[in-house]
């Protein structure tokens, strides 16, 4: 894999962790609205220090309300994800999360007339069939669901999905500083206009706040946008969707070792399907690309 697709991997890892330690700020009395606000917040608050103590390079007007549409919608996106979980089991939750692997594939498609490869289209009905396994509700019976739940996370997958899109089109000429910074901007700003009332009625605000705060934004809101501003615009929005779907297996492993979730070995084939499918998505991309270069390498000396 080349450095750009493992930036993403690694941001999508990072992300994976979030979903457990959630539930345990859950357990300390803490909400949705709380939680995902002050990720968003203190990740704004980091990304802005470090624009302000490196070279300012100024974003153009016009790139502006991109950027904040763009993080607009990982913060809505993560608020509904968070909502979600209250509500369903987190592993079918992160399942129906992971449609967004096909979902950028069609928006790409419908808005931008991008039409998936074969490769992609394969890789995508091969991950799909790995969440299956991986969360293990391909194996279990009469699942019961809240459709409140499901509906959460299918708008927080659809919304996650364009997220994907705006970031791997919008900004590509800007400093990943910049963009990271403008980003988590509109991701704070959307989650503070959409939970204003419960974070007014509801308030919990304190030290210990600040420090789940502190830590899901490190691992939220800092380091996966900024490995996903400078990884995503390289590989285009299609491979980092599918790339992204590693979040599901990292989730699950993060449940066993930290909320003591125990894990099937119908599970473990599932996230080895996963993340078999890719290695080989980018073995054969990274193959592509070395062939392209040296045919024009060669065309080139033919010419001269």
């Amino acid at each position: 894999m080349n450095k750009y697709a493992l930036m993403v991997l690694g941001g999508a890892m990072s992300f994976g962790i979030l979903t457990s330690f959630v539930k345990l700020a859950y357990n300390r009395g803490f909400n949705a609205a709380e939680i995902s606000f002050i990720q968003a917040f203190l990740g704004a608050v980091v990304l802005w220090v470090i624009v302000c103590l490196s070279k300012r390079n100024p974003v153009k007007r016009i790139e502006l309300p991109k950027l904040l549409f763009t993080g607009a919608a990982i913060g809505i996106s993560t608020f509904l994800y968070y909502v979600s979980v209250k509500y369903i089991p987190a592993s079918v939750a992160i399942v129906i999360l992971m449609q967004f692997t096909w979902l950028s594939l069609l928006i790409e498609w419908i808005i931008f007339k991008k039409q998936p490869t074969v490769l992609e289209i394969t890789i995508t009905i091969i991950i799909l069939l790995g969440t299956m396994f991986a969360s293990g509700l391909a194996t279990q019976q009469d699942v019961t669901l809240s459709i409140l739940g499901v509906l959460y996370v299918s708008a927080a997958s659809l919304i996650y999905a364009v997220y994907i899109v705006a970031n791997s089109r919008f900004g590509k000429q800007i400093s990943w500083k910049n963009k990271s910074a403008w980003v988590m901007t509109g991701s704070a700003i959307s989650i503070l206009l959409l939970n204003f009332a419960t974070l007014v009625s509801d308030n919990h605000f304190g030290m210990e706040l600040l420090g789940w705060g502190f830590f899901l934004a490190f691992f939220g809101t800092i380091l996966p946008p900024v490995l996903f501003a400078i990884g995503m615009p390289k590989i285009g929005a299609p491979t980092s969707g599918l790339l992204m779907t590693v979040e599901l297996p990292v989730a699950i492993l993060a449940a066993h070792l930290i909320l003591g979730e125990n894990i099937s070995i119908k599970q473990l084939i599932g996230i080895t399907v996963m993340l078999s499918a890719i290695i080989w998505m980018n073995f054969v991309k990274q193959n592509r690309l070395k062939n392209n270069l040296q045919n024009s390498s060669s065309s080139d000396q033919a010419i001269l």
